[in-house]
């Protein structure tokens, strides 16, 4: 049974669905210490999460260092995507609003995973594929239209622009590292090298950016707890689980499936932050479990 669900392509299903609800919390996390801006939380979080990755993965990474040489340019690329990811992501957030920000950065992320794994891998995109990203897509835009946030939203014309942008930077790099580990997974490196390297040179990029961004983690010790608890449990393990998944999913599947987050966080936020979602947002709840349906009944689409 163990060996079955390890070879399977439902294990890495289960996998990545664990690691979208760990990565779910972060937003609620995140409310406990409003003094930590967004980019510092983004930094720290995948930055030390990262460099834990990389320390625990410190042997595995040896042992794979001829094929990580031989595709170099593959991990750099995802190493330079990891490191702009949650600025971009939280930036946009910040620019266009929560809602578009949402929507634009996690929910055009898996098209843009199955655009690269149809042009470099010559994968074929199912209609599987595309029904279950249609009500993935649609889903995570209705809850976060359904979602009231405290934050007021910016109105003005050009911050939604440019935080589109931002949204369209966030959603590339996303899909970019989450292809660059499966094509290193896929040639052969272990999946804990693979991630460990990528997410490690990511935290390169992003630690020293808490020189400017991280003045309020050491203002009280919650904020400490909650930069202690997103880096270990939603970052370091979480993507320990994502890793094993790209073993046996392939990256559009993957990134399709992590839709699952905003639905996790949702519910986090109604039961521990008294956030009210109107019943737009419960449908779009709806949808994005019927979204994890289908996939989670198909092998790679």
């Amino acid at each position: 049974m163990i060996s079955l669900i390890k070879n399977s392509s439902y294990g890495g299903t289960i996998a990545i669905l664990v690691a979208s609800v760990l990565w779910g919390t972060t937003g609620t996390a995140a409310a406990f210490a409003p003094t930590l801006g967004p980019l510092a939380i983004g930094a720290v979080a995948m930055g030390g999460g990262g460099l834990l990755q990389a320390l625990v993965a410190s042997r595995a990474i040896r042992e794979n260092r001829q094929f990580i040489r031989e595709n170099l340019s593959i991990l750099l690329l995802g190493v330079a995507a990891v490191g702009i990811y949650p600025l971009a992501f939280y930036s946009s957030m910040h620019y266009a609003g929560i809602t578009i920000g949402t929507v634009v950065s996690i929910g055009t992320a898996p098209l843009i995973a199955a655009i690269l794994e149809r042009f470099f891998d010559r994968k074929a995109l199912s209609a599987i594929w595309f029904l279950s990203f249609v009500c993935g897509v649609l889903g995570v835009s209705m809850l976060s239209m359904g979602e009231s946030h405290a934050i007021q939203e910016s109105t003005n014309q050009w911050n939604k622009f440019f935080g589109i942008f931002l949204g369209l930077v966030a959603a590339t790099t996303y899909s970019l590292y989450s292809w660059a580990a499966k094509r290193l997974i896929d040639r052969g490196v272990a999946s804990k090298a693979a991630m460990g390297m990528i997410m490690g040179g990511g935290a390169i990029i992003l630690l020293p950016t808490l020189l400017i961004t991280g003045g309020g983690l050491l203002q009280s010790s919650t904020n400490l707890l909650v930069a202690g608890y997103m880096m270990l449990i939603p970052m370091f393990l979480g993507y320990l689980l994502f890793g094993f998944g790209l073993k046996t999913v392939n990256a559009s599947k993957a990134t399709t499936l992590t839709l699952f987050e905003p639905l996790v966080a949702a519910i986090f936020a109604i039961v521990l932050v008294g956030e009210h979602v109107s019943w737009v947002g419960w449908i779009g709840m709806f949808l994005i479990f019927i979204c994890i349906l289908i996939l989670s009944k198909t092998k790679n689409a």
